[in-house]
């Protein structure tokens, strides 16, 4: 650490923002965790951001969600809106990606802000198992496509052959987030290119063959086509607002807000509703597919592409791990596990393959999947909300130095906990609770509300109520402490 000395919040020293630099380069392993990045290695640009969004979301799950909410019985043009509508939640990714050029610091860094440093770590452990429930999910796909890539060409993998199988795919999932961001923005980059140029050759496959007679099936409730929306708002915007900083935290600070914002908005939702429609519109084709039903790949596509697509879908789901992976290791940090970024990387694909094989051989995927789904919205959008409004409370300004420290930060208040932050946090998971729908999820519950609310029985309104819920009680009871705080920010900024 070098840098001039200033006075903290109780007079002892605080350090500047002049880090030890380190080289920033791919295919060497970051060594940065949750540090403050320096601007000699802020060397992102926003297209950068653009196609690692890209990148990560062109990928075959999304296609799969497609067809996912087609199995509720929606008809095509109730789909195409729960689409269209689900995907303009991206915007709340773009909001969510502000924070990291100006403090060059992650997602779970910045919510220390609201939470405090001891009070962050209720919402960054709910994060760190989010971020695993996803990599469960990838490395699951994986594994069952490996396996059917044997069974179509005459092998059947026993016992012994699928734990290998599922050893190899955790490892394999470790290497891009072992060696960074500089690796994963230039590899999901042109990654990109290649899956947008094979996802091309999937639509012409797919408008060949569309059934224009499914366009007229019976539409179905307005409540069950709730559900559907929030499934693609929680894979969506809303399920990526805790990765944005910590990707973002690598542009430079003079980038102006919104390119920052349109470059992860648009960099998800394009190719979210590129693949969903994609999805919704094989479902039409035929509910039949070649036996692995979340790849929702139609029976009657040639033989000679099925192979090539599941072996891209593998790569596909490896390299949209690596989101997840990297952004759960710096949560674990955050969260005060004493453990550097590649110890968390190893500690996370550990827990990956044994929960993964626990599933494959005694779980019930889809049941346990749709729960995760639905579930997850509970504490997102409320701590999402609760972020935003913090932001805005402070003039969209933070001190990344007290978001570092710990008792001499203006962030550590009593114990390191603030209370109305806390508090709006649980008022508004129990809030989501109240309407949301998980009545064919495990483990299956119903909110009161969603049961009762007149005209709207079994409607899924968990998002909407968490978010406006938890920011309407955070408002209330730490609005004028946060503008204390952001008065001593300034005087700090101006010593």
């Amino acid at each position: 650490m070098s840098g001039d000395i200033v006075a903290g919040r109780h007079g002892r020293p605080r350090p500047t923002l002049e880090e030890v630099p380190q080289e920033y380069a791919a295919f060497k392993i970051e060594q940065r965790g949750i540090d403050l990045i320096p601007d000699a290695e802020r060397k992102m640009r926003p297209s950068g951001l653009f196609w690692l969004w890209a990148g990560a979301v062109f990928n075959v799950e999304f296609f799969f969600y497609g067809t996912l909410i087609m199995a509720f019985g929606l008809s095509v043009p109730q789909a195409v809106a729960a689409i269209l509508i689900g995907n303009l939640f991206y915007a709340l990714l773009g909001f969510a990606s502000l924070q990291g050029p100006q403090t060059g610091t992650t997602a779970f860094m910045v919510s220390r802000a609201p939470f405090g440093q001891n009070g962050n770590r209720l919402v960054a452990l709910f994060n760190w198992l989010t971020q695993v429930g996803f990599e469960i999910e990838g490395i699951f796909f994986v594994v069952a496509t490996v396996i059917l890539l044997f069974s179509l060409h005459g092998t059947s993998l026993g016992t012994p052959a699928k734990i290998v199988v599922i050893i190899l795919a955790a490892l394999l999932q470790m290497v891009m987030p072992l060696l960074g961001h500089a690796t994963i923005s230039k590899v999901l980059r042109y990654l990109g290119y290649v899956f947008i140029l094979f996802f091309a050759v999937l639509a012409g496959f797919t408008f060949n063959r569309l059934h224009l007679s499914t366009f007229h099936v019976k539409p179905v409730s307005l409540a069950v086509w709730t559900t559907a929306l929030v499934l693609i708002i929680s894979v969506g915007g809303l399920g990526w607002t805790e990765n944005g900083n910590d990707y973002s935290r690598y542009l430079p600070r003079t980038t102006r807000a919104r390119q920052t914002f349109w470059a992860a908005a648009l960099g998800g939702a394009i190719p979210s509703i590129v693949l969903e429609l994609l999805g919704v519109f094989a479902f039409t084709i035929t509910t039949k597919t070649v036996g692995i039903a979340q790849l929702g790949v139609p029976q009657s596509f040639p033989s000679w592409f099925v192979t090539p697509f599941l072996i891209f879908a593998i790569l596909q789901l490896l390299t949209i791990n690596t989101i997840d992976m990297y952004s759960s290791g710096v949560t674990l940090q955050a969260l005060g596990v004493p453990v550097r970024r590649w110890g968390a990387v190893i500690i996370d694909t550990v827990v990956c393959a044994v929960v993964t094989g626990i599933i494959l051989f005694h779980g019930n995927f889809y049941k346990d999947f749709a729960g995760f789904l639905l579930y997850i919205v509970v504490w997102l959008a409320p701590w999402f909300a609760i972020l935003m409004t913090d932001w805005l409370l402070r003039g969209r300004r933070y001190d990344p130095l007290s978001l570092r420290s710990a008792r001499d930060g203006l962030y550590w208040r009593n114990g390191g906990i603030h209370w109305p932050a806390v508090i709006a946090q649980l008022v508004g998971m129990v809030a989501a609770l109240m309407w949301i729908n998980a009545a064919t999820a495990f483990p299956a519950y119903t909110g009161p509300i969603s049961n009762d609310f007149p005209g709207l029985a079994g409607g899924d309104f968990s998002w909407a109520i968490g978010m406006v819920v938890g920011a309407g009680v955070y408002l209330v009871l730490g609005s004028r402490g946060v503008h204390k705080e952001a008065e001593a920010q300034a005087q700090l900024g101006d010593a």
